[in-house]
């Protein structure tokens, strides 16, 4: 009779566990894991947040350790403890306060299996400091995982070793976005969260110039963040108030994309992102920014079009090209999903993610 091999422990160490892009993943892979060789264990160095009881419900324990914000020496040992005390065969932790803290942790633990990945783009707004701690905690880790290859190369530019680097594009639940098509009197469609980095600014400013060719165009934004009553007053001060709907936070994001002709993402900085990839997977055409990881998202005149960040009229001329164009907005969705369908599935990633985990493991 052969023996049952046992489950490895996995615990993956994140912020938080608030509804963004990074913290979405990680519950789509929790669902799409190997549970059969897999015990998997979440620590939320902050606050429980929303979706710890999305993973609790699929069977992933959650630890919220209340740690405040700063510099927190005594959550090294901590961390290490917990690491030694629970056997843990693999610890992953997710951007760069949980890899400053908890990948030194693990090692010191004993831990057999370290992985980190960086779900961002660029890391200008960080200080000196906080690149040399990083840099210093990413050689605990063996392998150190970016989500887009301009994220690679800009990690190695800032001195984490190219032997340890890998990208791992992105995936996102095909079964829960069928593909529909851009809708004919549908809106154009943001969904993001409402920070500076998303740059819906850019995009409000864009909808004058949109609505002096096309008076009847109709933007809805999905999402939430500190920078909400701020796009308000911006929209109220350009008199689009008419023209612009902000829906806060999308508890069915496809059904969202539903009512949509056009899908548009205006950020300044990308990793590879969620939205995008769910667009494109609804069938929708696209208008991105031309920086991180959506021009290896976006196959630029196939799937949708690239614009320079915060160029207002260049980001409205583009919207314009694309809704007095119907058929070519078929076009682009119906590719667009094929694309996503090749490159950017959830369980192709998880299983990616999974031989890591197991990599020289008895």
């Amino acid at each position: 009779m052969t023996d049952t091999p046992k489950r490895l422990k996995v615990v993956h160490v994140t912020l938080g566990l608030e509804v963004g892009g990074q913290e979405r993943l990680l519950v789509e892979m929790a669902r799409h894991r190997d549970a059969s060789r897999f015990d998997w264990a979440v620590i939320s160095l902050g606050t429980r947040g929303p979706l710890a009881d999305a993973l609790e419900a699929i069977g992933v324990g959650v630890v919220a350790m209340g740690s405040p914000e700063g510099f927190t020496p005594l959550l090294w040992s901590r961390l290490s403890s917990m690491f030694h005390v629970e056997h843990c065969d693999v610890v992953h932790t997710h951007d760069d306060r949980p890899l400053i803290y908890a990948m030194p942790a693990a090692w010191w633990a004993g831990t057999k299996r370290r992985i980190h990945t960086h779900h961002h783009g660029q890391l200008d707004q960080f200080t000196w400091r906080q690149r040399f701690l990083l840099r210093q905690a990413a050689r605990f880790a063996q392998h150190f995982i970016c989500v887009s290859h301009d994220s690679a190369r800009y990690m190695v530019d800032q001195g984490v070793s190219r032997s340890i680097v890998q990208t791992i594009w992105n995936g996102i639940d095909l079964t829960r976005f069928a593909y529909q098509g851009p809708c004919d009197n549908g809106s154009v469609v943001t969904v993001a969260r409402l920070s500076p980095e998303k740059d819906i600014a850019t995009l409000l400013r864009a909808i004058p110039h949109v609505v002096a060719k096309m008076p009847q165009a109709r933007f809805d934004i999905a999402g939430d963040g500190p920078c909400r009553e701020e796009l308000r007053g911006l929209a109220r001060t350009l008199n689009i108030a008419d023209h612009v709907t902000f829906h806060g936070t999308s508890h069915d994001i496809p059904a969202f994309l539903c009512r949509a002709r056009l899908f548009v993402l205006p950020s300044l900085s990308e990793g590879i992102s969620l939205t995008l990839l769910e667009a494109m997977a609804r069938g929708l055409p696209v208008v991105a920014t031309n920086v991180g990881g959506n021009p290896e998202v976006v196959d630029a005149g196939a799937t949708g079009l690239l614009v320079p960040p915060g160029d207002a009229k260049a980001l409205a001329e583009s919207i314009v090209e694309l809704l007095t164009d119907m058929a070519r907005c078929q076009r682009m969705g119906a590719t667009g999903r094929q694309r996503v369908e090749n490159y950017f599935d959830i369980c192709k990633m998880t299983a990616r993610y999974e031989t890591l985990y197991s990599e020289g493991m008895p």
